[in-house]
């Protein structure tokens, strides 16, 4: 199957664009099914584009995204192209008086066409593209002065053809693996854990903790047991390699440590930061 030309929709904190060569190169030769447990911006899934996939996120705002463009793009455009419309007039007055009707929907748990528009447009306008709530779910990154337009209408229409042979879920990772068995991929960009151990934040209200990555390091062992094949993305830290240690002992999977760029240290000296790539073939 040609590959498709499409890149991510929206811009995702921990995104892995500049590590996709180095996933790349680590990916099994072979593979049934793709499951990718916390797909947020897609960045892999759409790189690799697998012809069978299950993509699953706990941000059901993210999700309800995917599932816009999957079954109504047309419509999402149309709405789009009116918030970028008024954007260029309004600026930020508009922004804000957006982000206040997007987490009004949210908190009425409206996963409509409508805000999907709202997040992508949000996503593009506000400050680094960064996808954050408060304590009680709202969405609160400032505006970043841009008037640039939301989306690439070819980039949408491509990804609606691609996903509309994709499983999209939205709920916890354990349950978006269900169905992985012996011979299929799963893919795991779990939220990083600090680098600074004693903070444990997210950018969901939900958070993902300590006992969070504890749970997911049981889950990736069991897959691995069940002969599938596993890999996992995380910063180089202590904690991460304690949890798979006795894997790694036990000569059941790979750890390989890469550089990365931290675009969010406001040090630019201290941009460069390492992760590592946990594998099991």
């Amino acid at each position: 199957m040609n590959k498709l030309n499409i890149s991510p929709f929206v811009k995702w904190a921990g995104g892995k664009r500049q590590l996709l060569d180095k996933i790349g190169e680590r990916m099994p030769v072979k593979y049934n099914r793709y499951f990718e447990p916390f797909v947020g911006g897609g960045a892999v899934l759409f790189n690799l584009q697998p012809k069978t996939a299950v993509i699953n996120d706990l941000n059901k705002s993210l999700i309800n995204c995917y599932r816009q463009i999957q079954q109504s793009p047309l419509e999402l455009i149309k709405l789009i192209d009116v918030l970028d419309n008024n954007i260029k007039d309004g600026g930020k007055e508009y922004y804000y008086l957006k982000r206040d009707e997007y987490n009004d929907k949210l908190m009425m748990e409206q996963y409509d066409a409508e805000l999907a528009a709202m997040f992508i447009f949000i996503n593009k306008h506000c400050f680094n593209g960064l996808y954050r709530v408060n304590g009680k779910g709202l969405f609160n990154v400032p505006y970043n002065n841009s008037i640039r337009d939301s989306y690439e209408i070819n980039n949408i229409m491509e990804i609606s053809k691609y996903l509309k042979a994709i499983t999209i879920m939205d709920g916890d990772f354990e349950k978006a693996c269900d169905d992985a068995k012996e011979g299929d991929f799963v893919f795991f960009d779990s939220p990083y854990a600090p680098i600074n151990p004693t903070s444990f934040e997210s950018y969901t209200k939900e958070g993902f903790d300590i006992e969070s990555h504890k749970r997911l390091a049981v889950l990736f062992e069991k897959l691995v047991n069940n002969g599938c094949y596993c890999m996992l993305t995380n910063h180089n830290t202590d904690f991460i390699i304690n949890l798979y240690k006795e894997l790694f002992d036990k000569r059941k999977i790979k750890i390989d440590i890469v550089s990365v760029k931290r675009m969010i240290n406001s040090d630019a000296n201290n941009r460069v930061g390492e992760e590592i790539i946990i594998y099991n073939y």
